[in-house]
């Protein structure tokens, strides 16, 4: 199959935006595979140890980076299909 050429005005996949909202998505992951980070039980939290308070905290975390992650993509692909149409 012949590729197509890329028009001039068309902006690269990779833009800023997409990178910071992968790295929202990836800070999570290394948080959690970072096991020696918080695999310790002092400081506790309300009697909770720090390996189960941490993860959960992690949770609610990873929770508002989705959404921020969401809304800069939908953000930026409403603005491409605005500049588009234009």
């Amino acid at each position: 199959m012949a590729e197509k050429a890329a028009s001039p005005d068309r902006r690269p996949v990779v833009t800023p935006t997409r990178v910071v909202a992968g790295l929202c998505l990836l800070a999570p992951f290394i948080a959690m595979l970072w096991v020696s980070s918080y695999a310790r039980i002092e400081p506790t939290l309300i009697g909770i140890p720090f390996f189960y308070w941490y993860q959960m905290a992690w949770v609610l975390i990873s929770t508002a980076l989705t959404a921020v992650a969401y809304k800069l993509v939908q953000r930026e692909q409403r603005a491409r299909k605005g500049g588009a149409d234009r």
